[in-house]
Parts: C-alpha cells; structure tokens; sequence
C-alpha cells in the first residue's frame, strides 16, 4: 500500500458527554464539519475491511472512518450523519457492554451504549462491525488464557448475534504487544487498528498494527484538514506520540513484572 491513508478514530458523538466520555467526544456539529471536508477534499470513504481488500484497486484518496466502544449515540447522532453524506464507517464493539448484554455483560460501560437491534440496523445500513474486546481490558496486561478470551468470545458473540463474519478489531486504549497480536491472529482476525497517531501506508503495513488518527473535542477543522491531508502530522500529534511512547516502556515492565510475582 504505497497510497497514505487517514483512518480516523472516534468515540462518542454528542453535545451533552458525561465526565468519562467527554476527553474524546465530538459534538454531531463538529462530526458533520468534517464529514464536508472530506467530501470538499475529494475523499472516498471505505470501510476499514473495504480498505484492506481494494489492495491496488484504492481509490485516489481513501479515508476510514471508524468508531470505538459502540456508545448509543453512534445510532442517534453519528449514523445519521454518515448517511446523509452517504459514508461508510467502521464501529468496532465491546461486547460485554452491549446494552442489552444480558448474562454476557462484563466490565464497566462509560455511558448508554448500542442495543443489539441498533448493531444490526447499523450493519444493514453498511456500517462494518469490528471486535473491541469482550470488557475492554488492558489487553497487553492479561494472562494468555484470559486474554484469548476476551478475543474469542467477543468475535463469537458478535458473530452469532449479527450473523455475518467479524474480521477487524482494535485494541481497547490502543495497547497491544506481539503476544497479543499473535493471538488476534490466531482468533481469526485478518486486521487490528492501534492508535499511533500517524497515516497509514508505506510498502507491507503491519496489519496487526494500523494507526489511526485521533478526532476529538481540541480537533479543530483546520487541524482535521491538515491531518487528513497528511501535512504536519508529527506536529500536531507531537504530545500524544511522546506520552505513547513512553507508557509502553512502562506497560512492558508492568507486565514482566507481572509474570514474575504468578510464577513465585
């Protein structure tokens, strides 16, 4: 993939976010101004899964846009956004978070999340549903066997409930390790999205790795407009890289640390 490619990350949409969603919330106004950039950009759109499959066949300017956690607002405000601009997007889903989870429900939701009527709706509308994790761990910090897991059953659940196949996932907080991608990998995943703040491209990307762009409350238009046009990235993500950088130093220590006090 020689093209560089935008793939935008977003959580909720809304104009009234709580305490824990607000750092990364949008407001529909906001979702919607950058949708009209795109288009007045010359952006096409795919779905991450679509992306990946057009191989050389991308189109001159290919965006993805895809959506973390599965927050009820997707429904609400953000889905019919996208339909009017007539995009495509990509939600990837906790499952045990899912509104209506029912004796499958695992962790703690930061807000009103979709139902599985609302998934499936979004999916017929073409929206592609990707894995998110099954309570939204830490993955990198689990024992092997809790970690597959929370990848098998999430894939599962949302296989069976939306009949249709689920090969893309992210990582919940962005954290991975190359334990846990090979255990993506061996889950049945055929892609997995980090965060990384950079574009996508360059000759043989790691699929178990793609980077992402962060959209959020301090994105402006201009900013977005730059991003996605690749100018000046490294120095509008410059805080965010560093601050990634550095906590993986500290997740690999943690986590070795970890195993050290299980094998005593």
């Amino acid at each position: 993939m020689t093209v560089r490619v935008p793939v935008l990350m977003y959580h909720s949409v809304t104009d009234r976010p709580n305490a824990a969603t607000r750092p990364l919330a949008v407001t529909p106004a906001a979702f919607a101004e950058q949708l009209a950039a795109l288009r007045e950009g010359g952006f096409t759109p795919l779905t991450l899964s679509g992306l990946l499959d057009a191989g050389r066949g991308l189109p001159g300017r290919p965006v993805v846009i895809t959506f973390d956690d599965g927050y009820a607002d997707f429904h609400s405000e953000a889905l019919p956004i996208l339909t009017r601009f007539g995009f495509p997007a990509t939600v990837f889903t906790t499952s045990g978070w899912v509104q209506d989870a029912g004796h499958q429900e695992a962790g703690r939701r930061l807000d009103r999340m979709l139902s599985w009527g609302q998934l499936a709706e979004a999916a017929e509308c073409g929206v592609e549903i990707g894995g998110h994790s099954h309570s939204h761990p830490q993955l990198d910090q689990l024992p092997t066997a809790r970690l597959r897991d929370e990848l098998r059953r999430n894939k599962a659940l949302l296989e069976d409930r939306l009949g249709r196949a689920v090969t893309t996932m992210a990582y919940p907080y962005g954290y991975s390790s190359a334990r846990v991608r090979a255990e993506v990998r061996a889950a049945g995943y055929t892609a997995a999205c980090a965060v990384a703040n950079d574009l996508l491209g360059g000759d043989g990307p790691d699929r178990y790795a793609l980077p992402r762009l962060t959209v959020g409350p301090a994105t402006s238009i201009d900013r977005f407009r730059r991003a996605t046009a690749g100018r000046s990235v490294g120095r509008i993500y410059l805080r965010e890289r560093v601050l990634t950088k550095g906590y993986a130093v500290v997740r690999r220590t943690r986590y070795g640390l970890r195993r050290v006090v299980r094998r005593d």
